[in-house]
């Protein structure tokens, strides 16, 4: 298997944990949720599914009625396949959660592993940042040692595209710090509701918990809190 196949398979997976989808919501989510998928192509996720059902990992079924399958044919449209996660597939994909391989710092997997740090226990969490930001300092110390050897034969607009690089693993490094710091701090977690004052209006007490637990940032991204695609195209994968 590619590192590539390995990625989408991973990330297929991860969005049918949240729920079955047909093949259009998927293609939806992998380009509107997971950047790193803005620029694959769209025949690589067939095949990857069709692996998947042979793995045992989803199952394929019919989104529609037995009455309309049988009317699909009349009026020339195809009843839509929905992919749902198996048993095995959930296990599986808790598995790969699990992981933090060299593989797990990568730039396309770790935007992938990212974006499902939400269904990632907290030190499977702290181990990807933690080598992430070193594979990226490493990558950091190579890139200067490269720059103060061969400053001298750039050109001005070589020289400047070699610091842009350079900043943008530094941006990222600082990000890292910041999750690390927050993970430590454990500010990943949402405070509990203040108590209801005695004799105040339980109405508005929901009211205010409501408005304190949802309006509030916990000081963490959160990739995966997306708008769900809009399901309405009838085209099937």
């Amino acid at each position: 298997m590619s590192r590539r196949s390995g990625i989408l398979e991973f990330a297929v997976l991860g969005l049918l944990r949240e729920s079955p989808m047909h093949g259009y919501e998927l293609r939806k989510r992998l380009n509107t949720s997971l950047g790193v998928f803005r620029a694959f192509s769209y025949g690589s996720l067939y095949p990857c599914l069709k692996t998947l059902v042979a793995s045992g990992w989803l199952i394929e079924e019919s989104s529609g009625t037995p009455e309309d399958a049988l009317a699909a044919p009349l009026a020339g449209r195809r009843a839509k396949i929905v992919y749902r996660l198996t048993a095995e597939g959930k296990e599986h994909f808790e598995d790969l959660l699990s992981q933090t391989g060299p593989d797990a710092y990568e730039d396309e997997h770790f935007a992938a592993r990212f974006a499902f740090f939400g269904q990632t226990s907290r030190d499977v969490r702290m181990r990807v940042l933690e080598g992430r930001r070193s594979r990226l300092e490493e990558r950091l110390e190579k890139m200067r040692a490269s720059l103060a050897r061969t400053r001298e034969r750039l050109d001005d607009y070589t020289l400047e595209l070699q610091r842009h690089g350079m900043e943008s693993v530094e941006r990222e490094v600082r990000w890292l710090n910041e999750l690390i710091e927050s993970e430590r701090a454990g500010r990943n977690q949402r405070p509990s509701p203040p108590a209801p004052a005695p004799g105040g209006d339980p109405a508005q007490h929901r009211a205010s918990a409501h408005q304190d637990t949802s309006g509030k940032s916990d000081g963490l991204p959160r990739p995966g809190d997306t708008s769900r695609p809009d399901s309405s195209d009838d085209t099937a994968i």
